[in-house]
């Protein structure tokens, strides 16, 4: 009896423990928390969109975990799912903490920060944390932490590679579904499966590199006390490697956005209602400290002018931190020891220079002139200076096999699943079935991947009369609509569309796609929202839905510094959102009323159609067209390498607003085309950039301004500065090296195939996202490669390498290639020969002649680097 009454004490003890137990034992963080919890439910009044703290059973635990996500979750999240469903993933979450051996060894606000919460970046939400945490369990029972890191990535390759896809972050689930993804998916992915698990884990992030264009994402996760990093869905045998070692050496700025209010020891960049971002960049590179000054004209401190500090990337400068000048005048960042190119505003007053971060403690800009003010200048920007990350463990050549090996198996797997999709040819029989015989139909379901039997149910479920406008709706979404869009909600789309005659139909009306937010049925559940009167009456005249937004929605974008996008619904159902959720708002909901909206492709307006296209202001009066004039661009001095200068590829145009911000304009054609006559533009001054980068990542810019005043045509000039002195010998190699062709036979020698003249040897990482960039490169540049008429040998390391690479992958590639396997340790001679950090960073490009002397080369990740090398032939060929 004795022993029955101390079990059931104990008994009791524990129970009263469990459910009284706090997520958060700092009192003082907690009352914070409780504090931001209820500041935000002040704002959402309406929806009933916290009931699921009323849910009876809730232990002091998962109340505390739920606070702590509502208090700084974006608003559109509260506001697309309901209470369970973060309920679940906090349950989720609290369960492997119990479960995984590790549990216990891991901070509390390691766990808080790097493990609970569901959002990684700008991803779709899904229950994913729940479903990979059931697979993964037994896959990595027994492991220590560190093994079980390197474990999921081997599973998250499996599921999922690489492939270049548009900027919607779709969720875990769907990447699953479709098996690849840009490396911003394959990051959020690999970080849900890590934290699903209770591995601490966060996205890295350069927003942009200074030394090449485009930008990347990677994954560290939490190990026995320290941060690691490896390349998500890209496996290696030890942590701390990835493909962009050296890259990320050369970056200028390296961050994550850590969920809530933290206060780790990393720095601060940036502190917000959802967000901490701090900058991990010291881990990775050398870094400065730098500051900017901003005086005005009679040299005293301007007090809270915006400076921008931005890096120069794709044509065009990207703000990477905005931050607001102190009493004297200061505003301050640490960095990568490169150029930044820095602007400043305040007023009606603009300034802008180089912070050259290791070279200039501070530079002073004067605040003293308007923007029509400004004058041209050359820019010369130098990125940081080339170096690898260094990895503490020695990689053995045995570990590198048996790493290729799993590899190897891994893409099997995935390409057993990529067996179930459906081929053209296959869809063409099922579409025969439902009286459809079009090819391009079948394209757009073997383009839906993994979700292929959602959109053939889309057009099965469709009645005949109605399968040519579903065959509409499918060919305006984007292609990774159809990837993760459900057959009921396109099946929604089309039957609660309001048909048109107008010729705006199909992508104004019909199309559900606005911006970025996750596709929903919404159109009947809008429209339902008003009398059938003021539909017609809106139908005349569309400023009655402008109004009705700005009487029934309150902004507070301070609440979603993400830019989440909140669905259409949602925004109805809570009256609260952001501002870029009120415009896809404002088009869903004219959309659902059967009247055209759109946002205008080059100056991302919002605009709605009566009798013409009408601009949107929610501040003021909408007026159909803003005061314009044009402007005429010329350029003097074309080359047989720029005939004809290309918008994106060789220039950019932004105009300064009216609050001193460059916003880029988004144009699409050459010289030629978009100035044969003047180009309306609206009323204001703009910069017009050039840029020409050099193969060791420097950039010869030059900037022009100029002012379009209303009915007037303003005159630029655009110039493309080169360098003289930028093409000389850097190395030599051997170019009777042998090779073993692809198609088989007797090795060759390099010679032998180039014959004389310049040539170019390649050597590539099959299914590499490095690799695949070039190869993309190289395909759209194969105009200029087959003009040129010389060989491309593609060599890889070896025979697995070839076995795996796939040429059709990238269309349209040069008919100048050869492929083949480097039997003469080619990639380790160069290495050598151009003090190359290592020969297995690849791909490595050199651009060499008969003689052996080497012009030109370029390792590992460079966008556009078919460009550079046609850059360096022109050059060449003069």
């Amino acid at each position: 009896m004795k022993h029955c009454v101390i079990l059931f004490v104990l008994v009791l003890l524990v129970g009263t423990s469990c459910s009284d137990r706090h997520f958060i034992t700092d009192a003082d963080y907690r009352a914070q928390v409780e504090q931001d919890f209820e500041a935000k439910k002040a704002l959402l009044p309406h929806g009933d969109l916290f009931a699921v703290f009323d849910k009876s059973g809730l232990t002091q635990e998962e109340k505390e975990a739920l606070r702590f996500l509502y208090a700084y979750m974006p608003v559109a999240d509260i506001m697309n799912k309901d209470g369970d469903f973060f309920l679940q993933q906090v349950r989720s979450s609290l369960q492997v903490k119990n479960e995984m051996e590790w549990g216990a060894r891991i901070p509390e606000t390691v766990f808080r920060h790097f493990v609970l919460p569901v959002r990684v970046n700008n991803e779709d939400l899904d229950s994913a944390r729940v479903v990979f945490a059931e697979e993964l369990k037994a896959r990595i029972k027994g492991m220590s932490m560190r093994d079980a890191v390197l474990e999921i990535n081997h599973w998250c390759h499996e599921h999922v590679v690489y492939t270049p896809t548009d900027m919607r972050t779709i969720a875990p689930l769907a990447i699953v579904k479709t098996a690849w993804g840009r490396c911003g998916e394959e990051s959020t992915f690999t970080v849900t499966a890590l934290r699903s698990v209770g591995i601490p884990a966060r996205q890295i992030y350069t927003p942009r590199w200074a030394h090449t264009d485009s930008n990347h994402a990677w994954v560290e996760a939490w190990v026995d006390g320290k941060w690691y990093f490896f390349g998500a869905c890209e496996p290696e045998p030890v942590l701390n490697l990835g493909w962009f070692n050296g890259p990320a050496c050369r970056a200028m700025l390296l961050h994550t956005r850590v969920f809530g209010k933290y206060n780790g020891p990393e720095e601060v960049m940036m502190r917000t209602a959802n967000f901490t971002e701090i900058n991990v960049l010291p881990d990775y590179a050398p870094t400065a400290a730098g500051a900017v000054t901003v005086v005005d004209g009679n040299d005293n401190p301007v007090k809270d002018a915006t400076v921008e500090f931005m890096i120069y990337n794709g044509l065009s400068f990207s703000s990477v931190l905005s931050g607001q000048s102190d009493d004297k005048g200061r505003c301050r960042l640490t960095a990568g020891k490169g150029d930044m190119f820095i602007w400043v505003s305040k007023g009606d007053k603009v300034g802008c220079g180089k912070l050259s971060f290791g070279k200039d403690e501070n530079i002073t800009i004067v605040l003293d002139k308007t923007p029509s003010q400004l004058t041209g200048f050359d820019l010369d920007i130098v990125p940081p200076v080339p170096g690898v990350v260094p990895t503490a463990e020695v990689v053995t050549d045995e570990m590198k096999r048996e790493n290729e090996r799993r590899l190897a198996e891994e893409d099997a797997v995935r390409g057993a699943y990529l067996a179930t999709f459906i081929t053209a040819d296959e869809a063409m029989e099922e579409l025969r079935d439902l009286g459809i015989n079009d090819r391009r139909v079948a394209d757009l379901l073997e383009a839906s991947r993994g979700n292929w039997r959602e959109i053939l149910q889309f057009l099965t479920e469709t009645p005949p009369e109605q399968r040519e406008q579903a065959v509409d709706l499918l060919n305006v979404v984007s292609r990774k609509d159809l990837q993760d869009t459900p057959a009921s909600v396109l099946k929604a789309h089309l039957d609660e569309t309001i048909n048109s005659e107008s010729p705006l139909y199909m992508y104004h009306i019909l199309n559900p796609r606005v911006g970025s937010e996750l596709l929903t049925p919404y159109k009947k559940a809008l429209r339902d929202m008003f009398t059938p009167d003021f539909v017609e009456q809106a139908q005349k005249n569309p400023e009655l839905v402008v109004e009705w937004c700005k009487k029934e929605l309150t902004l507070i974008d301070e609440l979603n510094p993400q830019r989440i996008m909140s669905c259409p619904v949602s925004v109805a159902r809570a009256r609260v959102c952001d501002t870029g959720s009120r415009d896809v708002f404002f088009i869903a909901l004219c959309r659902s009323l059967g009247i055209p909206a759109r946002t205008e492709s080059v100056t991302r307006r919002i605009q709605y159609y009566s009798d013409a296209w009408h601009n949107v202001d929610f501040t003021g009066v909408t007026e159909t067209n803003l005061p314009q004039g044009s402007v005429t661009v010329s350029f003097d001095h074309p080359t047989k390498l720029i005939p004809d200068p290309v918008y994106r590829q060789h220039f950019t145009i932004s105009r300064i607003d009216e609050n001193g911000k460059l916003q880029a304009r988004n144009y699409r054609g050459s010289i030629g085309i978009l100035f044969k006559k003047p180009l309306t533009m609206d009323v204001g001054t703009y910069m017009l950039l050039s840029g020409t980068r050099m193969a060791d990542g420097s950039v010869l810019a030059h900037i022009e301004f100029f002012t379009v005043e209303e009915g007037k045509t303003a005159k630029a000039q655009l110039i493309i500065r080169e360098s003289k002195d930028d093409i000389q010998v850097i190395g030599s190699m051997d170019p009777e090296a042998l090779y073993r062709p692809a198609e088989g036979g007797d090795p060759k020698s390099l010679l032998s195939t180039t014959g004389r003249g310049y040539f170019i040897i390649g050597i590539l990482g099959s299914r590499q996202e490095p690799t695949n960039h070039a190869m993309n490169d190289i395909a759209r540049a194969a105009a200029g490669f087959n003009s040129w008429g010389r060989s491309m040998i593609l060599l890889f390391p070896n025979e697995q390498g070839l076995a795996q690479f796939d040429a059709d992958e990238f269309k349209g590639l040069p008919g100048t290639i050869t492929y083949g396997v480097d039997i003469s340790h080619v990639a380790d001679r160069l290495a050598n020969v151009l003090h190359l950090p290592d020969a297995d960073t690849l791909p490595i490009f050199i651009i060499a002649d008969s003689f052996g002397r080497i012009v030109y080369v370029s390792q590992g990740y460079t966008i556009g680097i078919g460009d550079e090398m046609l850059k360096v032939i022109g050059k060449l060929e003069q």
